[in-house]
């Protein structure tokens, strides 16, 4: 029979080698002297025991796993390879490059919870109460909770289809609902921007935030990652570097009154942000790009000034110019596909197929311009 009870002891009194007697390791010549340390040895895999009793029984156990041929020595191999926290760490190191950088930062905040509860517990191990016992622990809104089971669940997804569980635990649901940003009119829109033009001195500001209200596809974070070398004014296009590695570029077709503003630029270098400070604004270094947060900071500041409470950057911009849309009649559908909230398939014309005229009619109607002379900002010197 595969396996065995050993120990390194030895006879005080004639140095032989214990024996398993079935019931102890002991002296063949002098009974009375047994072991007291003791290690399993089942092939390649080892474990020290402190008695016989569970030494017997985990031998026994692994006997009857193999036998069933669910057996898997990776279980009792030092390190514990298979503990939930090690192979979350593994899972997170073969998706670094797979997802966006703010992505990624959810994945390793939300599993760092779980690891904390789970520790090195074998994921084979994990069930629902286990899963019920962790959501439990969180102390976070019930949507927040609903986002790290399904965190954990896609984890749980990577180690079925590596073969590491055979079936998936069943998951606790958490209900949640979604709560809505406050959006403004139009008008209320239009005036924050006429305000923020008025009091912030790097025209730039006013025309993001002027971006971000007409194409409902763009969000902050892609806006600062502009350099000059991604407008294109010939053809009529951003092309926002992608921040993950599955797409080169999100490619949005811009309109004409946008296209004229630009062309009142002087560009120097395609590698220098777009989106940069200049001299003589406090906290800031001339020519360093902008902040993720310095859009939102004159957003808050111009809505101050007008009184208007409760509106964020993302709700007043993008948020708001989409329920103008729909209110102007488009459809779900057109509105989806003017905010690229799916496949992205603006490069591909970008690269020489025809322009998408709906788009532009679409993020026209979003930058409501009556006449877009009066809304060209003056373009700082070398910018």
């Amino acid at each position: 029979m595969k396996g065995g009870i050993y120990t390194e002891e030895k006879c005080p009194i004639c140095g032989s080698m214990f024996k398993d007697t079935g019931k102890a390791l002991a002296c063949p010549v002098h009974p009375k002297f047994k072991a007291t340390q003791y290690r399993v040895i089942f092939g390649a895999t080892t474990k020290r025991f402190k008695s016989y009793e569970d030494a017997d029984r985990f031998l026994t156990g692994i006997r009857f796993k193999t036998d069933e041929k669910t057996f898997d020595p990776r279980d009792y191999q030092k390190g514990n390879p298979l503990s939930f926290s090690n192979m979350v760490d593994k899972w997170l190191t073969y998706h670094s490059g797979e997802v966006r950088a703010g992505t990624r930062k959810n994945l390793i905040a939300h599993t760092r919870r779980a690891k904390i509860f789970f520790g090195h517990q074998n994921i084979r191990e994990i069930q629902y109460a286990d899963l019920e016992d962790f959501i439990q622990t969180i102390d976070l809104s019930d949507k927040s909770k609903h986002n790290i089971l399904s965190v954990v669940h896609a984890f749980f997804m990577w180690a079925r289809k590596r073969r590491v569980i055979d079936n998936l635990p069943e998951f606790p649901v958490v209900a949640f609902d979604l709560g809505y940003r406050r959006t403004v009119d139009k008008d209320t829109q239009q005036a924050i921007l006429e305000e923020i033009k008025r009091i912030c001195p790097n025209s730039k500001v006013y025309l993001g935030i002027k971006w971000l209200s007409t194409y409902i596809s763009l969000r902050p974070g892609e806006l600062i990652r502009l350099q000059e070398g991604n407008i294109d004014t010939v053809g009529g296009f951003f092309a926002i570097p992608a921040a993950d590695s599955k797409t080169i570029y999100k490619a949005i077709p811009l309109i004409q009154e946008d296209i004229e503003i630009l062309k009142g630029f002087t560009f120097t270098f395609p590698a220098t942000p777009f989106f940069r400070h200049i001299a003589g604004l406090s906290g800031v270094v001339e020519d360093m790009p902008f902040g993720i947060h310095y859009f939102h900071k004159w957003w808050v500041k111009a809505c101050a000034n007008l009184g208007i409470e409760g509106v964020d950057l993302y709700g007043g911009t993008r948020h708001s110019s989409v329920r103008a849309l729909i209110a102007e009649q488009y459809t779900p559908e057109q509105v989806k596909q003017a905010a690229m909230s799916e496949t992205n398939k603006a490069f591909e014309r970008y690269m020489g197929k025809a322009i998408d005229q709906d788009l532009r009619a679409i993020y026209k109607k979003s930058a409501r311009v009556m006449d877009f002379t009066k809304a060209l900002p003056l373009p700082e010197t070398g910018q």
